[in-house]
């Protein structure tokens, strides 16, 4: 909840208890509200419910504010934060309950449809706050009501057990209009994008969407669990290991020296004395004798930027003392007992796979050289082979891996050739949600919002203002009102980068799973609205500045700015930031761009060659630095798909990183990426390849939600009279026009009769 709220937002607090307080002292005669029973609380939800459908627009808001209050845990009846998030939880659960959320469902879209705020606020030369007011309280109670019903605790009720259930469903039912709560919110987002309405506070539209997906859905524990009943379901073998227990245990590698670093190092050797080079615990990416990697030895590549000498996180580190790592923050014992960690045996973190490709093609290399022939796919027939290709095909076939994507692309093929005998349906994601997914703006307009708000990007005058629900109404006039703005805005930008980047990857995953089409769909809308240089531009920056950015100021956060007391903020105390060493949301916010990167990027070579195209690899490169296992992780991924396009050189000149891509990545067995030499590194078919994928993903949409389907095949009506008999829609207007239709379409048209009587 504390990113919900813009430190501008921090005087609502007060309104809000105000309001609430207001009406309740009428109602309780004196008592507080922690004092009532449930009943009584009940009575009084009810009583607020009923002031809910007023006409008075202020009215509304005073009761929508007095909710807000009860959502966010009573605070002035309290004297920790504990207690807030205890109370907050227990009213929102009672708010639920008592029908809350339906109503302010109906307040949202009376909001969304009111066409006078919408161009009010397009005429508007500065919006600010005050023009969203009431979307804001309603967005507010509801993120508050999503997020905290989704989160389960050892203690909950029995009824709210029931109750979380019932909610989920709802949010993912059609609930207003025919349609999903979360279409309601990406419509919101669109109406933004195109202009029409600049006043909607889109951080809280964007969280408020990804608490919903996730919420409805599932996270990234459930689509694992999911990913392993689909594969029970299909009969196929059980995944090799979990890859968030892997990728949890992983230990981060240090990131290359850099020249500073080993001019001090060789200096503090002279200094002591040391006759032979000291016995230092080297990683992966280590290195004391080696030119900084960093700097790229091919001329085709970029100079690199001055940031690149930065070092680490902490500007200058001590070579000896390279080993401490960005592990997350200690979460509380209940929730992640040591134990269980993942404990490596000897060797590579990850089992190797290969692909049924992979052993034909293997096969095939292999007959062409000792037979001189080829038999197709069969990868069974091993006759004329030479003993060690025996051995070859069996220790490929022990590591084969079957993806549920293979398996769903050869189920389309065989629908294609049968559409009218096979039948297949898709249950699990809502359809009415991938379709509006599936629209170019939908994915434009995530994208244009990422571009707004990501740090690289430059102010321009056409670009979207999305710094509408941060902006106060009478801008700052001291230097400390306009620090805090300014850390106000940065964190603004964050958020809404973090909730943009979870989302995405969210809906990715669950497409993937849903079916490879759908993932496909989706993949190449956003590969052509430029996401691939978006994602590249947001890391072509100081990604370590990034990272331990400190925009965030602890006293103004909820619930700690409305339990204590607060103290006198100075520029000081401001420019000190907290007392945390690194930013965890922006990490969250890299790791997950990096994960979009992987997914829009794996197995797509055209895709691939963009990377390279984009001169990707010294932007990657840099993101090593990160002393973080998960962020390391998926830069060595996207390098090591791209390292057979970057030569010779590139290589030999980053060893470093062609180990710890060793080390760290998944093994194709049979992929030549170090080398280069496969036949897969010839640019010449890529665009075939994204033009097949395109024909695969027509004939897909056109067969499922194409409305007239199996048109070919559908039977036609001869019959004159049932033809003429059929009820044709037509539209309300329609008898306003009737006679102007005949004149223009029937009685002014010259009608050739003889034309019938001759030969066609």
């Amino acid at each position: 909840a504390t990113e919900l709220y813009s430190y501008t937002e921090e005087p609502e607090f007060a309104l809000n208890r105000d309001y609430f307080e207001e009406d309740f002292r009428s109602h309780a005669r004196g008592r507080r509200w922690i004092e009532l029973t449930v009943e009584e609380q009940r009575a009084y939800v009810m009583r607020l419910l009923d002031a809910l459908e007023v006409t008075d627009r202020d009215k509304r808001l005073k009761v929508a504010r007095a909710i807000l209050y009860l959502a966010q845990g009573v605070f002035d009846e309290c004297d920790t934060e504990v207690d807030v998030l205890h109370w907050s939880r227990h009213n929102i659960f009672l708010l639920y309950d008592m029908g809350i959320f339906t109503a302010l469902l109906e307040l949202l879209s009376m909001e969304i449809d009111n066409s006078q705020a919408c161009s009010s606020a397009v005429r508007k030369p500065a919006i600010s706050l005050a023009d969203s007011t009431e979307l804001r309280v309603l967005l507010s109670i509801m993120y508050l009501m999503v997020e905290t019903i989704r989160v389960q605790t050892e203690d909950d009720r029995p009824e709210w057990i029931a109750a979380r259930e019932a909610f989920k469903n709802e949010l993912a039912s059609p609930l207003y209009n025919g349609e999903p709560f979360a279409l309601l919110l990406f419509t919101m987002v669109t109406k933004f994008c195109s202009m029409n309405a600049p006043h909607f506070p889109m951080k809280k539209v964007l969280l408020l969407l990804w608490k919903t997906i996730l919420f409805t859905l599932g996270g990234f524990e459930e689509l694992q669990e999911m990913k392993v009943r689909h594969r029970e379901r299909l009969n196929l073998s059980p995944l090799p290991e979990d890859s968030i227990k892997v990728v949890r245990a992983m230990r981060a590698a240090s990131p290359p020296a850099s020249a500073m670093e080993l001019i001090e190092q060789q200096q503090q050797q002279k200094r002591e004395h040391f006759k032979e080079s000291p016995l230092v615990k080297q990683d992966s990416l280590d290195t004391y004798n080696e030119r900084d990697p960093f700097k790229n030895d091919d001329a085709r590549d970029e100079e690199e930027d001055p940031e690149d000498t930065d070092s680490g996180i902490e500007g200058e580190v001590d070579p000896l003392d390279r080993d401490v790592i960005i592990q997350p923050p200690p979460p509380p014992p209940p929730l992640r007992p040591p134990t269980e960690r993942v404990n490596f045996p000897k060797g590579l973190p990850w089992a190797p796979k290969v692909r049924e490709k992979d052993i034909e093609h293997f096969l095939e290399t292999s007959r062409n050289k000792f037979i001189g022939f080829t038999l197709g796919n069969d990868t069974e027939t091993l006759v004329g082979l030479p003993r060690p290709i025996h051995e070859s095909v069996k220790t490929l076939k022990q590591h084969k891996y079957v993806s549920i994507a293979e398996v769903q692309i050869k189920r389309e093929e065989e629908l294609q050739q049968c559409p009218l005998t096979l039948v297949s349906n898709l249950t699990r994601l809502p359809v009415i949600i991938f379709l509006f997914l599936c629209s170019f703006l939908h994915q434009i307009a995530l994208l244009k919002l990422l571009l707004a708000a990501a740090p690289t990007s430059k102010a321009k005058t056409d670009s979207i203002n999305i710094l509408a629900d941060v902006l106060p109404e009478e801008m700052p006039i001291t230097v400390l009102q306009s620090m805090k703005l300014g850390i106000d805005v940065n964190r603004h930008k964050e958020i809404i980068v973090k909730a943009i980047s979870a989302l995405l990857l969210l809906l990715l995953k669950h497409f993937k799973l849903n079916h490879i089409y759908q993932f496909e769909i989706v993949s190449q809308h956003l590969v052509f609205a430029n996401c691939i240089p978006l994602i590249l531009k947001f890391f072509n920056q100081n990604i370590m500045s990034y990272i331990s950015a400190k925009n965030s100021i602890c006293v103004l956060d909820f619930p700690h700015c409305v339990v204590h007391e607060m103290p006198e903020l100075t520029a000081e105390s401001l420019e000190a930031g907290d007392s945390s060493q690194f930013c965890w949301r922006n990490l969250f916010s890299c790791i997950n761009l990096l994960r979009i990167l992987n997914k829009l990027t794996k197995w797509k070579h055209s895709r691939t060659m963009m990377l390279v195209v984009f001169k990707s690899a010294p932007i990657l490169k840099r993101a090593l630095k990160v002393k973080q296992a998960m962020m390391q992780l998926y830069v060595l991924k996207l390098l090591k798909i791209q390292t057979k396009y970057l030569g010779r050189q590139w290589r030999k000149s980053n060893m470093k990183t062609m180990s710890a891509i060793y080390q760290k990545v998944r093994h194709r067995l049979n992929d030549d990426w170090a080398y280069g030499n496969d036949i897969d590194a010839r640019p010449w078919d890529f665009q075939a390849e994204e033009c097949a994928l395109r024909e695969s993903i027509e004939k897909f949409n056109s067969r499922r939600y194409e409305r007239n389907k199996n048109g070919d095949f559908a039977p036609v009506d001869n019959c004159l009279q049932s033809v003429l008999g059929q009820r044709v829609e037509l539209p309300e207007d329609f008898h306003y026009s009737y006679e102007m239709w005949l004149e223009r379409e029937v009685f002014s048209q010259p009608i050739q009769w003889e034309g019938l009587l001759q030969n066609p």
